[in-house]
Formats: C-alpha cells, sequence, structure tokens
C-alpha cells in the first residue's frame, strides 16, 4: 500500500533537485570567490595622489590602454587636503616608473575611472609606489563655465569694436 500519492513524490523529487541546484550554485560560488580571493592576493599596491577626484569613488576601475587592470581599493585625505588613492594592480602588469594617472571619464556623462599612461622608462613601479605624475579630474561644470565666459568675452569686444570704428569692422568683414 502506497502510502503517498503521485503527485506528492513528484514533488518531493522537483524539491531534491533544486536543494541540489542551490548547494551546487554555493559551492561554485564559494569556490570562484576562493579563486578571485587568492587571485587579487597577488595584486600589488600603487599611490596616486590627486588634488581632486570628482566622482571618482572606491571600486571604480583602473585601465591602461582601455584595458581593465585593476581598480581603486581606498581613498583618503593626506595631511595637505589632496586626495590619495590606493589602487590595485593585477601581478602580471609591469608600469614604467615614469608613467602618469589620469583620472577620465568614459564618454560625456560616464564613470570615472584611472587611467595609466605608460612611461619609457625600463624601470617598474613595485608594491607600494607613487606616482610622481598625476592628472585631476576635469570637472564638467567648470569646463562649461569656461567656454561661457570667453563666448561673453569675445562679444564683448566684439561689440566695443564695431561701436568704435564699424566702417573698418565692415571693410573687414568684405575682405574675409
Amino acid at each position: 500500500m502506497n502510502k503517498f500519492t503521485k503527485e506528492e513524490i513528484t514533488n518531493f523529487i522537483i524539491g531534491i533537485i533544486v536543494l541540489g541546484v542551490c548547494l551546487l550554485c554555493i559551492a561554485v560560488f564559494q569556490w570562484q570567490h576562493t579563486v578571485w580571493k587568492d587571485a587579487e592576493d597577488t595584486d600589488y599596491t600603487l599611490l596616486a595622489t590627486f588634488n581632486r577626484t570628482d566622482g571618482l569613488v572606491v571600486g571604480d576601475k583602473v585601465r591602461m590602454a582601455g584595458i581593465d587592470i585593476g581598480y581603486v581599493e581606498k581613498s583618503v585625505l593626506d595631511d595637505n587636503f589632496r586626495a590619495t588613492l590606493t589602487m590595485k594592480v593585477r601581478q602580471e602588469i609591469k608600469i614604467p616608473d615614469d608613467s602618469s594617472a589620469a583620472i577620465v571619464s568614459s564618454g560625456f556623462m560616464g564613470n570615472k575611472y584611472v587611467e595609466i599612461e605608460p612611461g619609457g622608462s625600463e624601470e617598474y613601479l613595485s608594491a607600494g609606489d607613487e606616482f610622481s605624475y598625476t592628472q585631476d579630474a576635469i570637472i564638467l561644470e567648470e569646463l562649461i563655465d569656461r567656454i561661457i565666459s570667453l563666448g561673453k568675452a569675445k562679444r564683448k569686444q566684439n561689440k566695443q569694436i564695431t561701436e568704435t570704428n564699424p566702417k573698418e569692422i565692415t571693410n573687414a568683414q568684405e575682405t574675409d
């Protein structure tokens, strides 16, 4: 005599399969985390100091020639109120010691990241070294303000020239 119906047996088997898949996913996740952690342990740390890092946050990418080579691990203010970034770079990437680090963005309104521009030296940065050359983040609002100011100054200059000698302006436009 069967105590369980066919539907109950089917539900039990499906439950066992789902539980097995969940346990397998957890095991794979743990294994990958261990492998990634071991890989991170071989990464080395570099430092870069900037006046401004607007929009750049911990975890953002470090790139060279458009390829991800690391990430920003830590960001702190130094004694002179400048931002010092600690970056983790993959161990196999050798960076010349005369290289520069710049904060740039992906496109017009994209995320910020640190772009490493390699130098030509045959000596390489090692763990704990700091970049000698850095370029701060460009603030879009400040750039737009500068462009507008230049446009206003040019317009004012043209207006003053036109008011002082309109005949000269007309002659100059005809020769162009």
